[in-house]
C-alpha cells in the first residue's frame, strides 16, 4: 500500500505542476532516460563521446567500432527510490561482439520493475497483486566509415506495463518501436610538449519513434526523444596514466507544453492540442516551440561534465557534474565512481549527491556493473 500511495503523490505532483503553469516536458517511459551503469553515471550521466565499453548500447552505439576486445558481456543493477522502497530497480543487460576491425553489432534489454504492489478497497478484503513492469530490447550495428569516424543504427521495441487493472476494463501493455542514429569520432593519437593526447566526439539521436498508447482510444504518449552532443581530450601521460575530460548537452525533442488557447493556463484543451501532435513534427517543433523563446530553448538543455583517470587500464577513478533548469526539471548532481579490472573482468561503481532542492530518486544510492572483456584485442589506432 505505501508503494501504491508513492505512485499516486508522483502523478498528482506531476499534475498540479501543470496546472500551474510550469512547462516542464514529459514523456511515456522515463527509464530509457535512466543511466543504467554504474560507468557513465559515476561522470555525471555521460556516455556519448567517452571510451567504448560493454554499455555502450544506451549512450552511442557507434562507439562499438572502436572496441578493443572482440566481445564484451555488461551487466548492471541500479535500485530506484531505494530509501523508501527495496523492490523497484532497473536492470541493464548487453553483449556486443565486433565482427572484423571495422564492424560490430550489439544487443541488450532493460527492465524496470516497480515490484509488487497490493491492491485492495478495504482492508478486510484479499488483496490484489500487480507487477507493473517497463522493459526495452535493443539491437544496433556499427560501422567505421574511416579509420577516426564510426555510424550506427539500432532499433528498440519498447514495453510499458503499467495499468492497474480495474473491474470491467480491459488492461494491456503500451508497445512501440523506436530507433537510434549515431555517429563517434575518435582521433589519433598525438604528441604533445609533456603528455600525448587524443580528441574524442559524438551525437546520438535516441528513440526516435511512434508515441505510445495503453488503451484503445485513450491518449498517446511521446518517448523521450532526445539528441545528445558531446566531447571530449584524453590526456595520455604515459602507458599506464591517462586522465579523460568529457562534456556533454542534451536535448529532449519533444514538443514543449504550452498555453494554446490563450487563457493563461494549461488546461485539457490545451493538453488534447499537444497531443495532437505527430512524433516526427514534435521533432522539428521542439527545435524552436517554447513560448519564451531561445532563452526557454536553452533552459531545456541539460549539460554535464566528467572526468575518468586510469592507472594501468585496471583502475580508474570518476566525477561528474550533471546540470538541468529549475524551471525544466531541477536535477543537480555531483556524481563519484571508481573501476577494478582483473584479467577480463571489471567492477564498477557509483554514487550520487543531489545539489538541488528537490531530492533524486538516486540519491546516497551505490550503483555498479560488471563487465566481462573476452576474445582477442583489436587494436584501433
Amino acid at each position: 500500500m505505501k508503494k501504491l500511495w508513492i505512485l499516486a503523490i508522483l502523478a498528482l505532483a506531476g499534475k498540479v505542476t501543470a496546472q500551474q503553469g510550469e512547462r516542464v516536458i514529459t514523456t511515456a517511459v522515463p527509464f530509457l532516460t535512466i543511466a543504467s551503469d554504474a560507468r557513465a553515471s559515476s561522470m555525471g550521466d555521460i556516455g556519448v563521446a567517452t571510451g567504448a565499453d560493454a554499455f555502450s548500447q544506451q549512450w552511442n552505439p557507434a562507439k562499438f567500432a572502436f572496441a578493443e576486445r572482440k566481445m564484451g558481456v555488461g551487466i548492471s543493477y541500479t535500485p530506484y527510490l531505494e530509501s523508501i522502497i527495496t523492490d523497484i530497480a532497473l536492470l541493464n543487460g548487453s553483449y556486443y561482439n565486433k565482427i572484423n576491425e571495422r564492424s560490430a553489432f550489439a544487443v541488450s534489454i532493460r527492465y524496470f520493475t516497480l515490484g509488487e504492489i497490493e491492491l485492495r478497497n478495504t482492508f478486510q478484503e484479499d488483496g490484489t497483486l500487480v507487477k507493473p513492469n517497463e522493459l526495452s530490447l535493443d539491437g544496433s550495428y556499427a560501422l567505421k566509415l574511416s579509420d577516426q569516424f564510426s555510424m550506427a543504427v539500432a532499433g528498440r521495441f519498447i514495453s510499458s506495463n503499467l495499468e492497474i487493472p480495474q473491474l470491467g476494463n480491459a488492461v494491456q501493455s503500451g508497445n512501440t518501436f523506436a530507433v537510434d542514429v549515431a555517429g563517434y569520432y575518435r582521433g589519433p593519437e598525438k604528441a604533445f610538449e609533456k603528455f600525448d593526447g587524443r580528441w574524442r566526439a559524438g551525437f546520438n539521436l535516441s528513440n526516435l519513434g511512434g508515441k505510445i498508447r495503453y488503451d484503445d482510444g485513450g491518449q498517446e504518449n511521446f518517448l523521450p526523444t532526445n539528441l545528445a552532443l558531446g566531447a571530449g581530450f584524453d590526456m595520455i601521460f604515459d602507458a599506464d596514466n591517462v586522465l579523460g575530460f568529457t562534456g556533454e548537452i542534451n536535448k529532449l525533442m519533444v514538443p514543449t507544453p504550452q498555453d494554446y488557447n490563450g487563457d493563461g493556463q494549461l488546461d485539457d484543451q490545451d493538453y488534447q492540442e499537444y497531443q495532437s501532435i505527430g512524433f516526427f513534427e514534435g521533432v522539428f517543433k521542439s527545435l524552436g516551440d517554447a513560448p519564451d523563446g531561445f532563452s526557454e530553448e536553452l533552459k531545456e538543455m541539460t549539460w554535464a561534465l566528467g572526468a575518468e583517470y586510469s592507472y594501468r587500464e585496471q583502475f580508474m577513478l570518476r566525477a561528474g557534474y550533471f546540470n538541468e533548469s529549475e524551471e525544466k526539471g531541477f536535477r543537480k548532481f555531483f556524481s563519484l565512481g571508481a573501476g577494478f579490472r582483473y584479467n577480463n573482468v571489471q567492477i564498477d561503481l557509483s554514487y550520487l549527491f543531489s545539489t538541488a532542492q528537490v531530492r533524486n530518486p538516486l540519491e546516497n544510492t551505490l550503483r555498479f556493473s560488471l563487465s566481462f572483456n573476452l576474445g582477442e584485442p583489436f587494436y584501433n589506432d
